[in-house]
């Protein structure tokens, strides 16, 4: 059994972690009361300056991805050579704070290697996790670096215990990262019968599809996100300023979106952009919003979540300071003084003017039926 590698052992039927985070919603094997857990802030970091500007704002971990396709961020002048990594990995740890490495793509069998390589690397550099999501990747690293701690991606899409449970037992994840596609009620009853501790996204951008597995992109481009790492890569993309003030972009030559001058616009993707549907001409796919759940704070504590997860690695130092700084601060306070804590109009406020259109949502977390 490969959790026996990972510090797990196995405590009146029930995995239980050793020197580890404790399991989401963890039961102390002689008592029924949930222990709340203190939550780790993992931010993203799609450069060294964007490290050291979460590290110096607060986070508790930063997750990165390598100058190539193994991970879903690989977009032009991001991301991390291997001498900025061991810089960026050095830097966190002298400060206490821990590296996750994204390997969270999908190779296809001819470049499995590179993949492997990339675990490999990771180890050698000492890396406290890698985020990953193919069985083949997960496999490798688990048989060749078991000492190497191993989060199931939220592209794997775990969303039962029963799943959780295979992928612990067979490959040994220490943590998984849940879907955007949860209620907090379907989370909170996953936080119980979880055999991993879990971690959620807090803010950040969401995708319509099945996490990042988009197939409207490489419709329009011919370039998978899944084994490509990038939604409409920007090589692609073409803005066009009009005389009147309005901007256009597209993508392949493929109208996307249009602007008014006062307009804010960001990176254009296939389901966020407007569509022309019986004459009327709207966002028929997605908003684009972002991803904000800061008022369900004392609920995902209380479930016992293990982590919270910024997304945008995408993102510059401005975005990720002011966000990381926003989280860090609610979550001090929360622990200050859990039972009278509220939301703060300055967090929202700092938080909105970062969202993707200014505007934020707790998509599927507020979902009426679960």
């Amino acid at each position: 059994m490969v959790a026996s590698a990972v510090g797990c052992a196995l405590i009146r039927d029930k995995l239980i972690h050793v020197n580890a985070e404790p399991a989401c919603g963890d039961h102390d094997a002689r008592t029924s009361t949930v222990t709340e857990v203190r939550m780790q802030l993992v931010c993203p970091a799609g450069n060294l300056p964007a490290l050291q500007a979460a590290i110096a704002a607060g986070t508790d971990a930063v997750y990165v991805g390598l100058r190539d396709q193994t991970n879903a961020r690989a977009f032009p002048g991001l991301n991390f050579s291997d001498a900025e990594l061991h810089q960026g990995i050095a830097h966190a740890h002298a400060r206490g704070r821990k590296v996750y490495l994204a390997l969270n793509t999908y190779p296809d069998s001819a470049r499995l290697g590179q993949w492997h390589a990339a675990v490999d690397k990771a180890a050698a550099l000492g890396c406290d996790a890698i985020i990953a999501a193919e069985l083949a990747v997960l496999d490798y690293a688990s048989r060749t670096h078991p000492a190497m701690a191993r989060h199931l991606s939220v592209q794997g899409s775990a969303t039962t215990a029963p799943a959780l449970r295979y992928m612990h037992e067979r490959f040994g994840i220490s943590r998984a990262v849940l879907p955007r596609v949860l209620s907090i009620q379907q989370v909170e009853r996953l936080c119980e019968t979880s055999p991993v501790p879990l971690e959620v996204f807090a803010f950040g951008s969401l995708c319509i599809m099945v996490e990042g597995r988009c197939q409207l992109s490489s419709y329009v481009t011919g370039a998978s996100p899944n084994r490509h790492g990038v939604c409409s890569p920007a090589k692609y993309v073409r803005w066009d300023e009009h005389d009147d003030g309005r901007r256009s972009v597209r993508l392949n030559d493929v109208l996307i979106d249009r602007f008014e001058p006062s307009e804010p616009a960001g990176y254009p993707t296939v389901c966020k952009g407007r569509f022309d549907v019986r004459g009327e001409t709207f966002h028929a796919l997605e908003e684009p919003t972002s991803l904000n759940t800061l008022e369900l704070l004392p609920r995902l504590a209380k479930a016992g979540v293990a982590a919270l997860k910024i997304e945008g690695r995408q993102r510059g130092v401005a975005y990720v300071t002011a966000v990381t700084r926003t989280w860090r601060d609610a979550l001090e306070r929360y622990r200050a003084a859990p039972e009278t804590w509220t939301t703060q109009p300055a967090w929202q406020s700092a938080l909105t003017r970062h969202a993707e259109g200014h505007q934020t949502t707790l998509g599927p977390y507020h979902r009426r039926w679960h």
